[in-house]
């Protein structure tokens, strides 16, 4: 596996939807499909990219549990502020710093290399802010050809 890039980001004001689930119950096509929708209901056209952001409770990763409840949005970054008020929630995503790592294809192994083996070797430690993808606006969840990236709040140790 590959090793990430360190990126300092500002805040990002965005807007979509949310649901509650869990890693058990997993509701994330529900969301994106419901998302969808509705966007192309708003939006002329797609924007570049979409934003898949987790929110997880404070001692999430500490006392994991596959039941555990956290709040997933599908999210996008308006072109400008009349796309704000479309009765979408808004959400202001945290700016800092983040592991950002490149990913291709359905694998998900990439989420226990990066909480297990570089983590714990890398001099950061997960920061208390949401987690994200960046989607390309041609992402095909489970085709091996899709490409994300996977940004994950870090601070130094």
């Amino acid at each position: 596996m590959q090793s990430p890039v360190i990126k300092d980001i500002p805040n990002l004001l965005l807007t979509g939807i949310s649901m509650e689930m869990s890693l058990s119950n997993d509701q994330t096509p529900t969301l994106w499909g419901k998302f969808r929708r509705q966007q192309k209901q708003h939006f002329a056209a797609d924007p570049d990219f979409f934003f898949s952001v987790t929110v997880y409770p404070s001692l999430y990763f500490e006392n994991f549990n596959p039941t555990t409840l956290f709040t997933k949005h599908a999210l996008v970054k308006p072109e400008y502020a009349g796309e704000m008020d479309l009765g979408w929630e808004r959400f202001s995503l945290p700016g800092g710093l983040f592991a950002v790592f490149s990913h291709k294809g359905p694998d998900s192994s990439i989420f226990q290399y990066i909480y297990t083996q570089w983590l714990p070797q890398s001099g950061y430690v997960l920061d208390n802010r949401p987690h994200f993808e960046k989607l390309p606006k041609n992402y095909v969840p489970g085709h091996p050809d899709s490409e994300e990236e996977i940004y994950i709040p870090i601070v130094p140790i």
